[in-house]
Order: structure tokens, then sequence, then C-alpha cells
């Protein structure tokens, strides 16, 4: 069993034991309130995971509220949405992210000079959910709404190395395996055959001087969408507007917070929906891997200080591919002992198409190295001071209204 600790304090499950962490909980709760945030489309309420999901939520007693980031088209969906979630026996508010009121209260800080109509999809959500989360939390922890394994001890693993006192985490990262144990399959495929690969490249391309990519190479699953943090540190971080969300996230943690004040904690395995691997369908990976890349080089400068150019980037990517290819004969040795279905075929032919993706997406940064981040939430207070409020106060007319 590993028990390696990384540049930041990994805490993993020896022997965790979820009665005692949630009785610590239930009492800590009394001064470090806690909120749950749970990114969700309407689709997710006609899935498998959410009943289970709602199951142990309702007995995670030491929440002091769940907060629902909705994207939903119409009305009725919101209503649909709303009545599904009646069962939550936990406070609870829905914040339609994309709704006609909560899109108001935007235009009106439109007015005000922050403008953040380009934004959509998770990013803008879980924006716009933390800011009514952190009105009343002392921690909030996310995560998402299609996961098949959930049990109430994954959001307690969450909060707990945040509100205990002797630990004093200003932010926690989940990781987990991606194996699928009926269908012995290896997922998490950006991560093993992009994000690692490139990430450890571009270490050595930099001669290792980068404590920003030692930094990111200390996570054991940076993509994972699980995390908590104080709602302090929520609103003093810029929230990426792409598939970059997760890898930017870790960057605005890296540039807010001492290492120190950094974990990461182990979440066993994991299961939940995933997303096709055809690399030119319009349901592919094919725009989180572009994000994810520039986001990573966009942070490198940003950081480091680091030239990028269209020398370095092939160099770079020649790294990458050596590197990837490395480790799928590592994957192939782990994955031949444990007895899982592994084709290295398949694989070395997506590490093929990565690099593709890898130097395009590279060269289409240095054509425009801008990026879509969110303002951070202490611009938005600074722009209208009562803007929080109002989406709360626009959550409520949204129950009320819509029946």
């Amino acid at each position: 069993m590993d028990f390696r600790q990384e540049w930041i304090t990994t805490i993993h499950d020896f022997r965790i034991e979820e009665g005692t962490i949630i009785s610590s909980l239930e009492e800590l709760a009394e001064e470090h309130t806690m909120t749950l945030l749970i990114p969700m489309l309407y689709e997710e309420i006609h899935g498998s995971s959410l009943d289970n999901i709602i199951d142990h939520i309702n007995e995670s007693t030491y929440l002091n509220r769940v907060v629902i980031a909705l994207s939903a088209e119409d009305e009725q969906k919101y209503i649909e949405v709303k009545d599904f979630l009646s069962r939550l026996k936990i406070p609870h508010t829905i914040v339609w992210c994309n709704g006609p009121t909560i899109a108001h209260i935007l235009e009106d800080l439109k007015k005000k000079g922050l403008d953040i109509s380009m934004f959509a999809g998770k990013g803008k959500d879980t924006w716009i959910a933390l800011g009514v989360a952190s009105l009343d939390s002392f921690a909030i922890a996310m995560h998402d709404a299609d996961i098949v394994s959930y049990t109430k001890l994954l959001p307690a693993k969450l909060f707990y190395p945040i509100v205990e006192p002797d630990l004093g985490f200003f932010f926690n990262k989940g990781y987990y395996a991606r194996i699928d144990m009926e269908k012995l399959i290896m997922y998490g495929r950006v991560y093993r055959l992009l994000l690692s690969p490139l990430l450890n490249a571009l270490l050595e391309k930099t001669k290792f001087s980068s404590n920003f990519l030692k930094y990111m190479c200390a996570f054991k699953y940076p993509l994972s969408g699980e995390f908590g943090m104080t709602s302090d540190l929520a609103i003093n971080i810029r929230i990426p507007g792409d598939w970059g969300l997760e890898v930017g996230l870790l960057a605005e943690v890296y540039k807010n917070a001492a290492l120190k004040r950094i974990s990461q904690v182990d979440l066993e395995f994991y299961e939940h929906k995933h997303r096709s691997i055809g690399i030119d369908s319009d349901d592919s990976i094919l725009k989180m891997i572009q994000d994810i890349t520039k986001t990573i080089l966009r942070n490198l400068v940003e950081v480091d200080g680091i030239d990028i150019n269209e020398a370095f980037l092939q160099s770079a990517n020649v790294l990458f591919k050596r590197t990837a290819q490395d480790r799928i004969r590592q994957y192939h040795a782990d994955a031949l002992c444990n007895g899982l279905n592994y084709s290295r075929h398949a694989e070395e032919c997506m590490v093929e198409e990565f690099s593709k993706i890898v130097l395009t997406s590279g060269k289409e940064y240095i054509d425009d190295p801008s990026g879509l981040l969110l303002p951070d939430w202490k611009r938005a207070i600074s722009a209208m001071p009562d803007i929080r409020e109002k989406l709360k106060d626009a959550t409520l007319h949204d129950h009320n209204t819509f029946k």
C-alpha cells in the first residue's frame, strides 16, 4: 500500500473510519459551517447515480447546506429538478445558473464594468454557486452529480482536513483509482496519457527548475472534480471558464496558498460516467485536451516566466511522446499483473493523437495567449458589493415563482 508523501501533504486511507470522522465533523460544525456544492445538468436527474447520492447526503447531518449549481434549459426542467431534489432533508439551495433571474443580475454586473457573458458551462456555474455558498460557510466542498460509487464518507474526507483546527488546510483535493472493477478496465486516460507525461516532459524541458510543475506533479489525480476549500480562499481565486477548470483551479490555489496549507486525500475506488475518447467527435475529449494544454502553458508563463515559442513546443512535444510511451509500458505491466483488460496498441494510438493536439494547441496559445478566467469574487464584490446577496435572493425568487 502506498504511504509516500509528496510536495503537498497526502492523506492516505489506511483505516479512516466513517463513523469517527463524521462524529468529529458534527462537533466541528458548531463553529465551522460546511456547505456542499454540486454542479449538475438537468439530465442527471434521469441518471442512475443521483438517488444514491441524495440518500447519503441526507445522512451527512454535519452539513449546513447543499448548494446545487444547476444548468437547465427552461422553466419546466428547473421545476422537475426542484421536485426531484425535494427529497433532500438537508437545507438546500438550487442556483439556476442559466435561468432568467440570474441572467438579469449578471447583466447588472456587466453595466458595472464586469462582463462574464462570454463564459458558459461548468466553470461559470461553479463561479456563481461559490459566490452563494461563501456567504454563510467556513468551508465549501464540491463534487459532481454522476458518482456511481458515492458514500457519505466522500464529502466527509473532503471537509475534514479543512475544518479540523489541528490540521488547518485551506485546500484539499480528492484523488482515486480510475479502475472499473467489474469490466476490469483502467480509465483516467487524459491524466495517464496526456497530463502526467506532459507535466513531466515540461519539467524535464525546464531542467527541473519549475516549482509550479513540481507542485502539479505532486497531485495523484489533478483532473478530479472533488475538492474542499475555505470560503476565504474561494473568493480570492479565479475560476477557469473552459475545460481547463480542474488544472486551472490547482494553479490558482498555488498562487494563493502556501504549500503547507494544501493537501490531497484518498477517495479510494471511484466510478462515474466516462467521456467518449473519439478525437474527431463533437462528443469527445478534444476540447478538454486543448484547454488543459493551453492552461499549463499559460501558467508556466505567469508563474515561472518561461518563454513559450515554437522551438520550445517542438522539443517539449518530443519529450512528451517519449514520456507517454514509457508510461504505457508501465501501465501494461500494472494491468497484466492485476488481470485488467489493456491494449497497448490502442493507448499508443491515443498518444499519437494527443501529441498532435498538444502541438496544435501550443501553437494556438502562442498566437493568442489570453485565457478564459472568471474574475475572483473579491473583484466582483468590489464592482457590486451586494452581488452575492442578490444571487441568493434570486434562488429564493426562482423557488417561489416556478412551481
